[in-house]
Order: structure tokens, then sequence, then C-alpha cells
């Protein structure tokens, strides 16, 4: 896997110990970027951390069962994915703009005290994302874009559709599933998937319940 200038090609070119930054409903899959428009003093002071060191921080959801800790921070979700700062660009009235690549998913094993206002956890790396995905061979890509064709027409959105039929299955399926407008525990069950090919079955079934979600709304109201 390549991400920014870097490669990380074993689990021992990542870290066990890892900055996170609770997000909700934001999905960062391997090989996917993310935008950030970083403000809150805390992470601020995380990313100038990881910029003098690794460049990597860990995305990741509060619990989706709403649980607090004692301090009445969010507990976490078990999952999420290292992203490496590829490019940083300060606004001039505090705020950073940062760009996240996507390296692997992991797993969070205990988190840690800390003095930094930024949470930090030891973790354990899905090392399996570092290499090519063969299940992309396996994906349904006409159910896919079928699936996708059908929600953009249904809520009269656009795509570039000349991008898409350039893009191979791993990137179809992880930009896709990071670009859905779905909630939480969706977000949450596409990063969980155990590879690429279930990812986008899962994609397909949210997708696909969500159009019927709208399809019955939308009789409801010529009632």
């Amino acid at each position: 896997m390549q991400a920014g200038n870097a490669h990380y090609r074993l689990d021992s070119d990542l870290p066990t110990t890892l900055a996170v930054f609770p997000l909700t409903a934001a999905l960062l899959l391997p090989g996917g970027r993310m935008p950030l428009n970083i403000f809150e003093p805390r992470y601020l002071q995380m990313i100038d951390d990881a910029m003098s060191g690794s460049r990597l921080i860990g995305m990741i959801q509060p619990s989706l069962d709403g649980n607090l800790r004692p301090d009445g921070e969010p507990a976490l979700c078990p999952v999420g994915c290292i992203g490496r700062i590829t490019s940083l660009a300060e606004t001039g009235d505090g705020r950073y703009l940062i760009s996240l690549q996507g390296v692997c998913r992991f797993r969070i094993t205990q988190e840690l005290l800390v003095k930094t206002p930024f949470r930090q956890c030891k973790i354990a790396s899905f090392a399996a994302d570092l290499n090519e995905d063969k299940a992309g061979a396996e994906v349904d890509r006409p159910a896919l874009l079928k699936a996708f064709r059908t929600y953009l027409q249904a809520n009269e959105l656009e795509a570039d559709w000349e991008s898409v039929s350039r893009a191979d299955n791993a990137i179809l399926v992880n930009a896709l599933s990071m670009m859905a407008p779905y909630g939480a525990a969706e977000k949450q069950a596409l990063l969980e998937a155990p590879d690429l090919k279930t990812r986008a079955e899962t994609l397909i079934a949210i997708t696909e319940m969500a159009l019927a979600r709208e399809n019955e709304d939308f009789g409801s109201s010529l009632q």
C-alpha cells in the first residue's frame, strides 16, 4: 500500500500506538482519500504531533450505542482506519485543511491513559489490507453500478461516469462506500466488511434498502 510518499508493506511498518480522531458517520477505507477541516485545539495539536512523526492518525467513529466514558467522552467503535496526512494547508484563521489517505484498518486493543488532550490507543492493524485485494475480481460490478445508477436517478444526482468506468473494482467499491450518504451504523458495517466482495454486497444491500424506503415514503405521500 502506498499513501503519499510512504510505502506500507508489512505489519511492522505500522504503529502499535495511534492517536485517534472520533468522527460520526465518517468513513475512511484503505486507499481512499478524505478531506478534513481541523479546528478544535486538541485536534490541531494532534495534527502537529502527527506531522512531526509518522504523519499517521486513526479515523474512528464514536460508539454506535451512544455510551460515554466516566469523563463524558464517547466510547469508541472497535474498528477504525489508519490514515496518512498527505497534504496540509493553514487557513490563516487557526484551522488546518488536511487530506488523509487510508492505509489499513485497525482494531483497538486498549485505550491509553495519556496526558495529551487527544486520545491514543494501542491497536492491532489489519495487515491484510496492505496487500492487493484479490476479492476485487469477485465483485459483482454490474449489480453495484445498477444500484448506484438507480440511487442517483432517484435522488436527481449526477456522476462522472467516465471516471467510474476507468476505476478498478477496489477503488470503485471503496470510493462509493465513502461517498454514500448513509448513517453511522451503515458506515461501520461497510468498514468492518471482511473483504472487498462482502463490502460491495453490503453496499448494494444498503442502497437497495434505502431505495425501497424512499419508494414507500413516496407512496405514502400520495395516499
